[in-house]
Parts: C-alpha cells; structure tokens; sequence
C-alpha cells in the first residue's frame, strides 16, 4: 500500500444496513483491502438473506436490528438501503449516536429530505457516499479546474450520471452550493439495442425505447446541460461525455486545451496510467491519471484491483473513518440533500415542460 495510507490508526471497521447489489461493492472492498477495512456485522430484514450473506461472504450477518444496533460491532455504519426506507434506519442510527455513511439519495422527495434533516438535528454525525467526484476520471477533472489552468468555469455538459450524480458532478464543476437554479428540460425517446443490466446480457437481440433527459441549469451567470440516458451505464455504444469551459480553456473529454498566455495555446491529454498490462508483471490495477507530465490523480489504493467505483467507494469509507475519528466533514447530508432537491426539480422540469426555480431550503449553508 502507498505508504501513509493506514496513518498507523489499524482497521477501519463498519458495519452495513442492506443486503443489496449496492451492499456487495462494500464487501468486495473489504475483501481487497483487508489491512484497512473490516466488516464488523451486516443487517438486512430478511433471516433467510442474512445466513446466505455470510456463506457467501464470510461475515456476519443478523435480521435482528436491537442486536445489531447494541452490539455495535463497529466504528461507524454503512446505510445501503432504498431511498424510501433509507431515512426511518438514518434517524434511528443518529438517535443511537452511530455515525452515519449513507448511500445517495437520503430521501425520495423533498418532504422526506427536509423531514430527515431537521429530526437528525442538521445531519450531525452523517456523512454521504457521493462517490461521482471520487471516480479517478472525475477527479482528474475536479483537479484541472482546481488548478486554474482552464481559469474561472463558467460552463459544464455533463453526461456521466444520473439525477443527483450528475448534479454533484455539475455543481463541483462549475464550484456552486446553495445558489439559487433555473432549471428547464425535457426528455426524448429513440430506439436503441438492448444492452446488459445488472444481470448481464439480455437473452436476446431486442430493439427497445431509450429514454434520454436533457436539462438546462442555470446558476446566476453559471450554466451547465444535464444530458443523460440510463442505457450508459451498462452500454457498450453510448459513452459518458464532459465538457467544462473556463475563460482561459477548456476540457472536453480527456484533452485540455488552454492559453498560456493570449498568444500561446496548449494541448494535453489526459492519459489513463494502469500496471499489469502489455506484460507488465507488477499486477493489475490503476496507478493514476497524468497530464502534461504531472499526475492529476493518483490511486491511493495501489495494488488493489477494485474498479473506479469502487475505488470511489472505499476511499469514502476511508475519509468516513478519519470523519469518525474527529477528522473533517467531507459529503455532508445538507450537500446531498441539495443534489437530490435539485435532480427532484429536474424531473419535474422535464415531465411538465416548465421551466421552474429552486428555493432555499432548510439545509442551505452561509
């Protein structure tokens, strides 16, 4: 591991609410990084679920929730549950004073994300698993614009995420919070082959709707276009697009182009570093991400072949324990509640066709 890393604090332990497909990105973590991270117990509602969990996975797991919240076999606890059932876990973990790392969305609706915020006295103790802003491509970018290279942004397109992915991706981009937004859209329909899902391929060549959002947000003198169809996640022929645009440059994709100065212009891509392959023997796994000779993201799990989410992941659950420890908020629940207010108004900007502004909310920092 990159030296630094573990910060002489040992194991990392949490523990999980949920026995879902998301829950499993969480277990696969554990198990490739076993010096940090260690699952002291799961919960889920289901008994029977719960005995597969652990014959399959190796760790404990329990459908009793008084025990599981008593024994508290771990430092901090994982909410991966649905939205609707997700908030009534938050508050009863918050109320038990159990720091709190949940999946996104917190809340289904507005009522819920405003419910949730004010019963858990303003999200104390809780942090959110964005992970969008951590994948290492995202990252890279958030890094360029940092940098100053592009200078001031002014201008997003992003079409990497749905909802309130996107969001957090559009807000950090462009270095909006609580603004007030203009949000319009609409949604188009067109045929497209069926791809795989979470189950993998379909059983057969299949022509189906794909349902493609798009949405104009306006932040003041700020801009971005939300585009998105969720065949991109799985698709092997619709790919993720980004564009951000500064005064002095912009990034499209994985090329930067900016002025050194008025009369100097530059050109550098973005080049994805990974071990183990063209018979490299070192081990398969990402290193980084370089541009123009210097690296705008490094993996800072070395070694461990995990996938970008996952990575994304664990280094939440990283930040979570320092977090636990005393350490620096870093996704806080007013953060969250945010993007999702604003994917729920994008939605209803796209069904009704109207263009319609954000109000402030209970959570809005400053």
């Amino acid at each position: 591991m990159q030296e630094g890393i573990a910060g002489g604090q040992g194991k990392r332990i949490f523990g999980i609410l949920g026995g879902g497909w998301r829950s499993e990105f969480y277990l696969r973590i554990a198990k490739a990084l076993p010096e940090l991270f260690e699952i002291g117990e799961m919960w889920m509602r289901d008994s029977r679920k719960a005995r597969e969990m652990e014959l399959k996975w190796g760790v404990k797991a329990t459908s009793d929730l008084e025990g599981f919240l008593s024994r508290r076999a771990f430092d901090f606890a994982v909410v991966s549950l649905s939205r609707s059932a997700a908030p009534e876990y938050i508050i009863r973990l918050s109320e038990a004073g159990i720091p709190v790392l949940t999946e996104t969305p917190p809340a289904d609706s507005l009522e819920g994300l405003r419910y949730l915020y004010q019963r858990t006295h303003s999200g104390q103790g809780i942090q959110v698993a964005e992970q969008f802003i951590r994948q290492p491509l995202h990252a890279a970018r958030l890094a360029v614009v940092k940098s100053g290279r592009l200078g001031g942004v002014s201008h997003v397109q992003v079409s990497a995420g749905h909802g309130y992915h996107g969001i957090s991706l559009i807000r950090h981009l462009l270095g909006v919070g609580f603004e007030e937004a203009e949000i319009s859209g609409e949604q188009l329909i067109s045929p497209i082959v069926q791809g795989p899902g979470r189950a993998g391929l379909p059983s057969e060549e299949l022509l189906v709707d794909s349902r493609q959002d798009l949405a104009l947000l306006k932040f003041g003198g700020k801009s971005a276009v939300y585009d998105f169809s969720y065949d991109q996640y799985f698709s092997a022929i619709r790919r993720n697009r980004v564009l951000i645009r500064g005064y002095r440059g912009e990034l499209e994709g994985t090329e930067i182009r900016y002025l050194k100065d008025y009369r100097t212009p530059v050109a550098t891509q973005m080049q994805r570093v990974d071990a183990g392959q063209a018979g490299d023997l070192e081990g398969y796994y990402h290193k980084g991400i370089l541009a123009g000779g210097e690296w705008v993201y490094q993996n800072p799990f070395p070694g461990a072949r995990l996938s970008d989410e996952e990575l994304a992941m664990a280094s939440c659950l990283l930040d979570m324990a320092a977090y636990t420890a005393g350490g620096p908020a870093f996704y806080s629940l007013a953060e969250a509640c945010q993007d999702q207010y604003l994917s729920l108004l994008m939605g209803e900007a796209i069904r009704s066709g109207q263009t319609l502004i954000s109000e402030r909310q209970v959570w809005a920092e400053g």
